[in-house]
């Protein structure tokens, strides 16, 4: 069974000069050509980063083109999340020194195996930005923590995208997606859906906002704790009372309510689930 894999590292010389790494002055890039085993058949890419964004385009190619460069630096113990509330504070005792770091350089890595193909960033305490080219017919399995967005724009396939601290967005897709992430808004833009496969996006703190097909079949399944939903399909709602479970422990009862809106839109179909804590949620028609 062929398998190609490819490994890229680069170190950076520190300029003796100035104390200042290359990467300063000249961004630091580099680029993975993966060859897929049966080009003429669809294939898959998964990619996981610490730190860093993910931007996937689909083209007519048949390669899966790597664009890789250096983000900024993350400080140990912080993410972009306590950075953005203001925590990253400069280190008072450093006095106006200049730092120094050997963390300057790319480490990433690409594995192909029967138009399978992972990638994996071996950079912890620093980001990295990869903008990924793939063959339209392609499934994406794709997620970061922080210090980045995930794009994914033109790919038709099943798409299960993850985020923490960023924003997800997909343009232009086709298929089916699970797309979720917990700080940050989730925005789709369906061309076609995949009738016969679930959907479901969510986030805690941000919008939800999904376009699709005007002739689409789905039932609906909506929830948004401190926000609204609205939409301009034409949905069915099940107005029937909410649904309640009891449980018990320890001799005492709870009693809770399911508060969803449910409902059909084009007569129905497989379920597009949506559910955000602070932000509104937004189903469209596209026109």
């Amino acid at each position: 069974m062929k398998t190609n894999r490819i490994k890229t590292t680069i170190f950076l010389l520190i300029s003796l000069a100035g104390f200042q790494p290359l990467y300063a002055q000249n961004e630091l890039k580099e680029q993975l050509v993966v060859p897929l085993t049966e080009p003429s058949k669809p294939g898959s890419l998964q990619v996981n980063l610490v730190n860093g964004s993910i931007h996937v385009t689909g083209y007519n190619g048949k390669e899966v083109v790597i664009d890789a460069t250096m983000g900024n630096e993350t400080p140990r113990g912080k993410n972009s999340w306590s950075r953005a509330n203001g925590e990253d504070k400069p280190d008072e005792l450093a006095g106006g020194m200049k730092k120094l770091s050997n963390r300057g350089g790319l480490d990433i890595t690409a594995k192909e195996k029967n138009n399978a193909v992972q990638v994996s960033s071996g950079m912890i305490n620093r980001s990295v930005n990869l903008h990924i080219k793939v063959p339209q017919q392609f499934s994406l399995k794709v997620s970061t923590v922080n210090n980045g967005d995930i794009v994914v724009e033109n790919v038709n396939g099943e798409l299960e995208v993850k985020n923490v601290n960023g924003q997800v967005q997909l343009t232009n897709v086709s298929g089916s997606a699970v797309a979720n992430t917990v700080n940050g808004p989730v925005k789709a833009t369906f061309r076609n859906v995949n009738a016969d496969a679930p959907m479901a996006f969510s986030t805690l703190n941000g919008n939800l906002d999904v376009t699709f097909p005007a002739n689409a079949k789905f039932n609906v399944k909506l929830k948004s704790d401190q926000g609204d939903i609205y939409t301009d399909f034409d949905v069915d709602v099940d107005k029937t009372q909410p649904k309640g479970s009891r449980s018990s422990q320890d001799g005492m009862y709870k009693v809770s309510v399911d508060d969803w809106v449910q409902g059909k839109v084009n007569g129905g179909g497989r379920e597009v689930m949506m559910k955000n804590m602070h932000g509104n949620i937004y189903i469209r028609k596209a026109k």
